[in-house]
């Protein structure tokens, strides 16, 4: 038992010390209505998901959401944590990923063991729409305590996490979109990664030269550059983002911005999880308890956390 009292014990087991330096690469095409960000996790990836042992289609549904949580959370000016959450009545009830504005990601989801049985049976590769079934999909930017948190919901719409991400934009943020996700077991393990292409509204960055029409038309001509990009070459470490770039887009004069890097991210602790125990009235702690301890499991990272019942006081006050 340690001698810190545990709503300041900011210790945890050991997890992977893991940063990929150039997680995000930051682009865009000269004097051109086109931005864009290239996510490669790298080993993170690896980490990541095999935290919990989970079906392949439902760990690669949640690689593809973290990296498209992480190139998301990458276009925004923000302190605090970028998140995005799924919530249907599929066999995949909850799928969440979250990325810290200093490149922190984590992810989890939790899967029904008989409906995914079931639709495994049916069908041994079932994309993101029957994994997830119907229900709704959330962008949340949280910045603390000290400030509103912002967030879209859209209805779950389209048969890819992809699809479904360009539903919002297109519903909530009424912006041209492109997004390529993938994340498939390779050699080196989990890999995942995203190509993810936004129209610049306006004439921001944009050569004024350019009429409306001729702006369109760059618009289609990086589309269709972009939807050359294969899952192999996305997923392929040994194609560096920058050469991955030049590969797509040189015909446009492709150029990039400073990388960013993106590690391991749970930031569970005990004095978190302790935090949450005192919410609870002291009988429901008593009945938590085994053998003497109450055991609390992130859903994160997958680890144990044990509380002696006497460390815990609970709402009211009682030991």
């Amino acid at each position: 038992m340690s001698d810190i009292p545990v709503f300041l014990d900011t210790d945890r087991p050991g997890v992977p010390d893991i940063v990929v330096p150039r997680g995000i690469t930051p682009f865009f095409l000269p004097d051109r209505p086109m931005r864009g960000r290239l996510v490669r996790l790298g080993p993170l990836a690896d980490a990541l998901l095999t935290r919990h042992p989970a079906n392949p289609a439902v760990t690669s549904l949640l690689g593809q959401a973290m990296a498209l949580a992480a190139g998301l959370a990458a276009a925004l000016k923000f302190r605090g944590s970028f998140s995005l959450q799924a919530k249907g009545d599929g066999p995949v009830s909850i799928l969440l990923a979250d990325c810290t504005d200093t490149g922190e990601l984590r992810g989890y989801a939790r899967a029904n063991a008989d409906k995914l049985a079931a639709l495994l049976a049916a069908d041994p590769a079932p994309g993101a729409d029957a994994l997830l079934g119907s229900g709704y999909l959330a962008f949340t930017v949280d910045q603390g305590a000290d400030r509103e948190r912002q967030q879209g919901i859209v209805a779950i719409d389209g048969a890819s996490l992809a699809e479904m991400a360009l539903h919002y934009f297109q519903t909530s943020e009424q912006m041209g979109c492109m997004v390529h996700l993938a994340c498939e077991h390779t050699e080196a393990g989990w890999r995942a990664g995203a190509l993810i292409l936004e129209k610049v509204p306006g004439e921001g960055g944009i050569d004024p030269g350019l009429s409306a029409e001729e702006q369109e038309e760059s618009w289609r001509t990086a589309l269709a550059l972009a939807g050359t990009l294969t899952d192999a070459e996305l997923l392929n470490d040994a194609l560096p983002p920058d050469r991955l770039l030049y590969r797509l887009f040189h015909t446009e004069g492709v150029a990039t911005d400073r990388a960013r890097a993106l590690s391991y991210g749970c930031r569970c602790s005990r004095a978190r999880l302790a935090d949450i125990l005192e919410t609870f009235p002291a009988e429901d702690l008593d009945h938590m308890a085994v053998d003497g301890d109450i055991v609390m499991t992130c859903e994160f990272c997958n680890i144990d956390f044990r509380f002696p019942r006497p460390d815990v006081r609970g709402r009211d006050g009682d030991a």
